[in-house]
């Protein structure tokens, strides 16, 4: 098991870039991680890293010893999920994050049905609408609307979402309704950007008559938290580009009401994120199939 522990090490202080993180994670003590890489080192007669006083940067044989590494892991850890599967329920605890709108309207009111079918599964929900790094953040999934940026990590697709602008009707008699997506490049209309620290300019992607357009919006308002830019749209501050999901209701009892629905946004995915090797864990896999029958089923198919 030795050398399987030292492969751990290295995919984790790879994942990570720093060896004290890495130690952290696998709780164990800085000196035994870098113990470990250096007897993997010694075995294969390379450097994996090179390392200064700040920095540890792998070295063209670590990138390509990491590809394998990584399979190794994925095949044992799945030797052995098809061991739990047959021989134990599963059980123990899983750390699940979502953003806010998703999170509260479809994975926390689910995650109680799912405590009942597998009692022995405890879970740890985040809502949070600011991206997310998984590894850093010990996640074992995160749902998310949009593209991810990260290729490293896994990704199940679930539906792709309309998504539609919408204001209040107090800020339609104030402002107007915008005949064109051009009114909003200007000052006639004040858009509410979801935008996080050091995000770039903001643009919305709108399907016009000439096909998909981007366009540059401004407006007094930003925040990281979309339940923020759904109030603000509803008292009156401007218009959001929102999941239809997320708004129906408000639209249903007409305190929010479409704008320019000639010119909608295209649609966004909805998925699940999880690293390569989370997804042998018999409790992920369960939890995921689990949670997107529940979406699907809830889902509005308009």
């Amino acid at each position: 098991m030795s050398y399987l522990n030292n492969i751990r090490t290295f995919v984790r202080v790879y994942e990570l870039g720093n060896m004290s993180a890495a130690a952290r994670d696998m709780r164990i003590s800085a000196a035994v991680a870098s113990s470990r890489i250096s007897q993997l080192e010694d075995h294969l007669k390379v450097r994996l890293f090179q390392r200064t006083t700040r920095l540890l940067n792998p070295t063209e044989q670590g990138k390509i010893f990491y590809e394998g590494a990584v399979k190794i892991l994925e095949a044992v850890e799945e030797a052995e999920a098809d061991i739990s599967n047959v021989t134990q329920i599963p059980q123990g605890t899983l750390y699940v994050a979502a953003p806010l709108g998703l999170g509260q309207r479809f994975i926390a009111p689910a995650v109680p049905k799912f405590r009942a079918a597998y009692p022995l599964i405890n879970i740890r929900l985040r809502l949070s609408d600011r991206k997310l790094d998984l590894a850093a953040e010990g996640l074992d999934a995160a749902f998310f609307l949009g593209v991810p940026e990260d290729s490293n990590l896994k990704i199940r697709k679930i539906a792709d979402c309309p998504r539609l602008l919408c204001a209040s009707p107090d800020y339609i008699a104030k402002r107007g309704t915008p005949k064109s997506s051009a009114e909003l490049k200007t000052d006639a209309h004040d858009c509410l950007n979801l935008r996080f620290p050091g995000a770039p300019e903001f643009q919305w992607t709108l399907d016009g008559p000439e096909g998909p357009q981007r366009i540059a919006v401004t407006g007094p308002f930003e925040s990281d938290h979309g339940e923020v830019l759904t109030q603000w749209a509803l008292d009156g501050h401007g218009i959001v580009m929102k999941p239809s999901f997320e708004v129906s209701e408000h639209l249903n009892a007409g305190r929010l009401v479409p704008v320019l629905e000639n010119e909608p946004p295209l649609p966004i995915q909805l998925a699940c994120l999880y690293m390569h090797r989370r997804h042998q864990d018999p409790k992920v896999r369960l939890f995921l199939d689990f949670m997107v029958d529940h979406i699907l089923a809830e889902l509005p198919t308009t």
